[in-house]
């Protein structure tokens, strides 16, 4: 167990993480906090069924359903404290206007649909550009062209040769080494 340090915070190193255990780590605390948010809307659900009943026999078990409720808001605070999610100011507003969060999701969705596909136009139409522009000038400059088309062809080999030397996708990404 770690002991508390001078400013009341607990260190937080530990011998040879892995990358995948802060991952993990995190989805465990993800995971207790969705627990306890079903515990409490189980709660909750108990404490409207005591109130919307309620007599003075049913005094005693509402005070312990509210402080049940108390106790596990408390453990939910405590959890979501461990847990780094961070949410959108928008989806935010979404609920305090009382509409679905999932709204938010599509619309971002349907966002990147549009600029995706003003993006592959605009790929598109410098594609065919390219083409008509090499079908002319083979017209004029065969010579030119078939060289320029040899440089291009020796290019493409040496760059594709050394992104794989470098572990660089065609596209200019890097690939993950997930072994570690």
């Amino acid at each position: 167990m770690a002991t508390p340090t001078g400013n009341g915070s607990t260190p937080t190193s530990t011998p040879a993480q892995t990358p995948s255990e802060p991952d993990q780590q995190q989805k465990q605390n993800l995971s207790k906090v969705l627990n306890s948010i079903q515990q409490s809307l189980g709660l909750l659900h108990q404490l409207h069924l005591t109130v919307s009943s309620f007599n003075m026999a049913s005094q005693l078990p509402l005070l312990q359903r509210l402080n049940d409720v108390v106790l596990e808001l408390e453990m939910l605070q405590k959890l979501a404290d461990s847990c780094n999610i961070q949410v959108p100011m928008e989806v935010v507003n979404l609920i305090d206007d009382g509409k679905n969060p999932d709204e938010f999701t599509r619309d971002v969705i349907n966002s990147c649909i549009a600029r995706n596909q003003v993006t592959k136009g605009k790929t598109d139409a410098f594609k065919s550009l390219r083409k008509h522009l090499l079908e002319e000038l083979e017209q004029a400059f065969p010579e030119e062209v078939e060289v320029y088309r040899e440089i291009r062809a020796t290019s493409a080999a040496e760059s594709k040769r050394l992104a794989q030397a470098q572990s660089i996708l065609p596209n200019g990404d890097m690939k993950i080494n997930s072994e570690h």
